[in-house]
């Protein structure tokens, strides 16, 4: 795993974890406006990083272990704030989990939570998810524009998508996707000393339902939001000005 680093290091800092299926420039867009008030740091996933070629996705636990490791060797044990959306978003719940990172503040954006369901059901979801993504990376340009909502995705934005599809193995594919709804963790979730935010967009709520039940059980203390027009993942990559202000805002809560 590479960690990029963004803003000057006198500045608080700031952990931001992306979601399945995209590079380690998913954060791009909000970068040059974070990065004025924070130091950011971003890993890029092991299997999603053009830069890394022959690696594939690991586990949630493996990935949070790297960085709880570097965090701790380089300072970072404690940040100002986590955020993670979707895979970013387990990858910070672990994190809750294991507790060798503190946080102000942590954001959990369309988190997916583990599945509380029989065992031998996951790997038919599991199969299910596999055939799905792997379809879409075998689509044509055209055959995926139809597919995203040409409304909300421009032509670069669907290219961008289909780059990195492409550039996932079939074994990061799977790992990924079932290991992001089947990863481990502590129950029930010891309370942390800062802020937790439970993110998802208006458009994903019925996606969601399995997770927000999740996190009204085990992080009863995290606080839930809702943010209008907004589906899985859109919020950094498709309204980066007001993803930036609500982040702002949540670590400003109770200051």
């Amino acid at each position: 795993m590479r960690f990029q680093e963004f803003g000057s290091k006198e500045l608080q800092a700031v952990l931001l974890l992306q979601p399945m299926g995209l590079g380690p420039d998913a954060f791009d867009l909000v970068v040059p406006i974070l990065s004025q008030s924070y130091h950011l740091i971003v890993p890029t996933i092991p299997g999603l990083d053009p830069k890394e070629p022959g690696q594939d996705f690991t586990s949630i636990e493996e990935i949070a272990a790297n960085i709880e490791d570097w965090g701790c060797e380089h300072g970072g044990s404690h940040v100002k704030g986590i955020y993670g959306c979707s895979m970013g978003g387990a990858i910070a719940i672990r994190l809750l989990s294991d507790r060798r990172i503190s946080a102000d503040v942590w954001i959990i954006d369309g988190g997916i939570t583990p599945y509380q369901i029989w065992k031998p059901l996951t790997y038919l979801i599991g199969i299910r998810d596999f055939l799905m993504i792997w379809t879409a990376k075998h689509m044509s340009l055209k055959s995926l524009r139809e597919v995203m909502n040409p409304d909300k995705y421009t032509e670069k934005d669907i290219a961008y998508v289909k780059d990195c599809l492409r550039g996932m193995s079939n074994r990061t594919i799977w790992r990924g996707f079932y290991q992001t709804n089947n990863y481990n963790g502590a129950l029930p979730i010891q309370k942390p000393a800062g802020k937790v935010f439970y993110w998802y967009g208006e458009e994903e709520k019925k996606d969601r339902r399995w997770d927000l039940a999740y996190i009204r059980k085990n992080l009863p203390w995290a606080r839930i939001q809702e943010n209008a027009g907004m589906g899985h993942g859109e919020s950094f990559t498709l309204f980066p000005d007001r993803f930036c202000e609500m982040f702002v805002a949540c670590c400003r809560v109770d200051e």
